[in-house]
């Protein structure tokens, strides 16, 4: 989770779209160059340890856009694919 959350503060779509699960990223994913990330909290997990292959992440992704401070909650679902963990898609 923090390495997507800095992949998304830097711009780097390409990590983004390698660690993003082919069944559910976007054909075309274009990022907000006025969006600046500036801050993530980890409000809990499930799962996710050494031997499992399933995991949720919640968090806080703060940001500042237009001049104004903003942030975005989500609790994400992830599997481990190969030994790397793959976002899949916000647990609903």
């Amino acid at each position: 989770m923090r390495s997507r959350f800095s992949a998304f503060a830097v711009g780097d779509t390409a990590y983004l779209t390698r660690t993003w699960h082919p069944d559910t990223r976007p054909s075309d994913l274009q990022l907000d160059p006025g969006q600046r990330w500036t801050f993530l909290e980890i409000l809990g997990k499930t799962g996710g340890g050494l031997l499992e292959n399933e995991g949720t992440v919640e968090f806080r992704a703060h940001y500042r856009q237009d001049r104004r401070a903003d942030s975005m909650q989500e609790n994400s679902h992830f599997v481990r694919v190969d030994g790397k963990w793959i976002y899949v898609a916000p647990v609903s």
